[in-house]
């Protein structure tokens, strides 16, 4: 059986039945949202994770189009199909605009949906234009309205640590939406979907009836794809790519999970993959990192300077849902806008003390922040660290710890210097860096033990790290510190061999003086 082509790049749903492109069954979803109580609906999720596609599919859904919904889950459901107007407003093309051409740009939505209803002479104001839109659609069909807002913050993504602008383009936005709560008899249904949480008193002033799904576990599997729906929609697909790549069916299960899995969005979620990089991997036969290449995380980056974020500090934070599930034009911390962009997600949940573990999503997730952290931790030449970090990795391979730092301290001897390398700390982020780009170890920092914290604990294939790093003292010191606390008695359950490295770095090279190794022996251990 020949296999369906792959949706990339295409957000309708219409679209995509007409052309017998493969679609991930999640009309359950829109058939349970449908017949819930309430009527304005949000759900946040990351970039390029199919919320346009289902925006559309609400659509098509709502217009009646029972021949597109053949043999999907909804055609068992749904015994009415009630034709509704729709209103679908895309706010997506909003963003980069001054406070003028936000209005312009709502303007022309307001007039392409305005011409399908007849009306030549609009009313002065967007939220006016909007209630007249909803009154003469209510009017002329007979029926409820049904709204669906695509990327409703779209237009303050740019500006949203940018009070002064952030503001204007806030009051626009708010002004636009007013009439939703105004006009609430005569709507149907109402769904916005968005990246980040607004807080609703500075967008939805009034509406504060809004049913925020986001992390509703009865729909933490609406948009991207989930494990159980890869195993059977997309069986023959594994299939045909494990004949491709040379490898078994488990091997590449496991694989498209390594990479692009990994995905929770509320306390009980079924693990969720990367929707575009999984399909753009079934497409291109080939494990690269389609996600994250595929937007420039420039931004996130200056904003963990603001918020003066250290690298390490993403991986394994403890949060309740507000800290993270949380308005992030107020923010005090980075981690709601980590969260909702999708560079950190839900790895466990605790239910007796309800707190929530978040960490990196996958490998293309941490390989790519990792690159993408190089020049403001390492070197401006990524190309270089990289073809450095893949030397160290050969020689960990070999249980050559010797040689990995004799490479290091030739490399860092090359690297200009930057201005805060003045406290070991500095270092201690910069190895991190590095050692994370070896894709096959596990890299942490300040890991806990009864009796301290280890500055960084690397698992590679043959061994189990210890490393301690002083500043302008002697790698001596380091490595007694392991051995004064013991250190290694934490970790004699790991079943590699243990070996404990104390590094030293002198603040005026800017790079490793010196440094001591030491095997952990069975006594120790």
């Amino acid at each position: 059986m020949a296999l369906k082509l792959y949706p990339l790049g295409i957000q309708t749903f219409e679209r995509i039945r007409r052309e017998d492109k493969l679609y991930i069954d999640k009309t359950e979803y829109v058939y349970r949202m449908a017949h819930t109580s309430g009527v304005y609906f949000f759900l946040g999720r990351p970039r390029r994770f199919g919320k346009s596609l289902l925006v559309s599919t609400f659509q098509s859904y709502f217009e009646g189009r029972k021949d597109l919904f053949n043999g999907l889950a909804i055609e068992r459901l749904e015994k009415e199909w009630t034709e509704y107007p729709v209103l679908h407003f895309d706010m997506s093309g909003g963003k980069h605009m001054n406070p003028q051409q936000l209005e312009e740009y709502l303007g022309y939505r307001l007039k392409d949906e305005e011409t399908k209803w007849g009306i030549s002479s609009p009313a002065n104001g967007t939220n006016n234009r909007l209630i007249d839109l909803i009154n003469t659609v209510y009017r002329k069909s007979g029926r409820q309205v049904v709204v669906l807002i695509d990327e409703y913050d779209a237009p303050m993504l740019d500006t949203v640590h940018e009070k002064e602008q952030l503001d204007e383009l806030r009051n626009i936005m708010r002004n636009f939406y007013s009439p939703l709560k105004f006009c609430e008899a005569k709507l149907r249904f109402v769904f916005m979907t968005g990246i980040t949480k607004f807080s609703q008193l500075s967008i939805f002033s009034e509406l504060n009836n809004i049913t925020n799904i986001s992390m509703n576990d009865d729909y933490a599997g609406i948009c991207g794809i989930t494990t159980d729906e890869l195993l059977t929609q997309m069986s023959a697909d594994i299939d045909a790519l494990a004949t491709e790549t040379g490898m078994d069916r488990e091997q590449t299960i496991n694989r498209l999970k390594e990479n692009y899995d990994g995905y929770h969005f509320s306390a009980y979620s079924p693990d969720v993959f990367n929707p575009f990089s999984l399909l753009s991997c079934f497409a291109e036969k080939n494990f690269e990192a389609y996600w994250f290449s595929s937007g420039t995380p420039t931004y996130l980056i200056n904003m963990m300077c603001k918020y003066n974020v250290q690298p390490a500090d993403i991986t394994r934070v403890e949060a309740s849902a507000s800290e993270f599930d949380a308005p992030t034009e107020n923010m005090p911390t980075l981690m709601p806008l980590l969260y909702q962009s999708g560079y950190i997600t839900i790895k466990g949940y605790n239910k007796d003390y309800n707190y929530y573990t978040l960490d990196v999503p996958n490998k293309e997730v941490r390989l790519g922040l990792t690159k993408a952290l190089i020049p403001y931790y390492v070197s401006p030449n990524t190309l270089a660290v990289t073809n450095m970090a893949r030397k160290i990795a050969q020689a960990l391979d070999k249980c050559d710890i010797d040689g990995a730092l004799t490479m290091l301290q030739t490399f860092l001897g090359t690297v200009p210097y930057c201005s805060n390398a003045n406290s070991e700390g500095h270092y201690q982020q910069m190895l991190y860096v590095i050692f994370s780009l070896l894709t096959d170890y596990l890299v942490d920092v300040e890991v806990h033990t009864p009796t301290g914290r280890v500055d960084i604990v690397m698992l590679t294939k043959a061994d189990l790290y210890l490393m301690e790093i002083k500043l302008n003292q002697t790698a001596q010191a380091a490595l007694q510190q392991i051995n004064l606390k013991n250190y290694r008695q934490r970790f004699a359950l790991s079943g590699r061999p243990i070996t404990m490295v104390g590094v030293n770095f002198d603040s005026n090279t800017r790079n490793i003086s010196d440094w001591m190794i030491e095997k952990a022996t069975s006594r120790n251990s």
